[in-house]
């Protein structure tokens, strides 16, 4: 039988018969061996065979052997691509840069709307719903004022960033970037780092801060997950996290997800 985990690892040791033995060892070398145990007067003799297989690295469901192009080498990278949509290396490299830039949008606006909202719930501040904050009314400026001047400066960062990824370090040369290249650094793709955007400078050396790497794109699929419970939960209770939170314990047996998902399609 084959076994795969993560460090440790199960041996299951079968007979002719259905009966299991199991033992947990923790070893680094595995093999295969064929063990025979002397038979009891009077009984046949029986045959155990021991088969394990190590994974060097654990991957999302335990057993299943990942595809040959993720190799663990990627930050997060546990063998999960159900699709084949990385089988190509270079539409590999983009979603690798895609999905950081999500993880990323995606921490930045749990943290916005657990903040404002729990300013709004609490009466700090008279803030709106984060889903109706977009129909806010500035007086400094228009909504279209402000649109377009999101779409200058969203459309240069994002351009530059995808010159970067086509020419890695090419956008870290002097006078590629206002003279704030030195702030940058151009550490590598969707790494600039720098005082700017690494002012604590927790991965100097981009090339050996694989666990930095690690959490940082952990925490942004947990992100992602999370705004797709707001966006659900507004959808269907039309209120924010907090207020759904301060239902919920208010009254635990009954304000659940079971019961608004129910009373939502009645």
């Amino acid at each position: 039988m084959d076994v795969a985990v993560g460090k440790g690892f199960q041996i299951l040791a079968c007979s002719g018969s259905s009966s299991f033995i199991g033992k947990t060892v923790n070893k680094t070398s595995l093999g295969a061996t064929n063990n025979r145990f002397p038979a009891r007067t009077g009984s046949a003799p029986r045959y155990f065979r021991t088969v394990v297989r190590a994974q060097e690295r654990p991957t999302w469901l335990p057993g299943l052997d990942p595809p040959p192009y993720l190799d663990g080498s990627l930050a997060g990278d546990f063998g999960f691509d159900p699709l084949g949509l990385g089988e190509d290396t270079e539409t590999l490299r983009w979603y690798v840069q895609a999905e950081l830039v999500h993880a990323r949008f995606a921490m930045a606006g749990v943290a916005g709307i657990l903040v404002t909202d729990l300013l709004r719930v609490t009466g700090i501040s008279d803030l709106p719903l984060w889903y109706e904050a977009g129909a806010t009314k500035f007086g400094f400026a228009s909504t279209r004022t402000l649109f377009i001047v999101q779409l200058i400066l969203m459309g240069f960062v994002e351009t530059k960033r995808y010159m970067d990824f086509a020419s890695p370090g090419s956008q870290a040369k002097d006078g590629s970037f206002f003279g704030l290249e030195a702030s940058l650094e151009g550490l590598e793709p969707g790494y600039p780092g720098g005082p700017l955007l690494n002012p604590l400078g927790l991965a100097k050396d981009i090339k050996s801060a694989h666990e930095w790497k690690l959490k940082e794109i952990k925490n942004g699929r947990l992100a992602m997950v999370a705004m797709l419970g707001f966006f659900v939960q507004a959808s269907v209770t039309h209120v924010g996290p907090v207020d759904n939170l301060v239902q919920h314990l208010a009254n635990p047996w009954h304000n659940t997800i079971i019961q608004t998902l129910a009373g939502s399609g009645s």
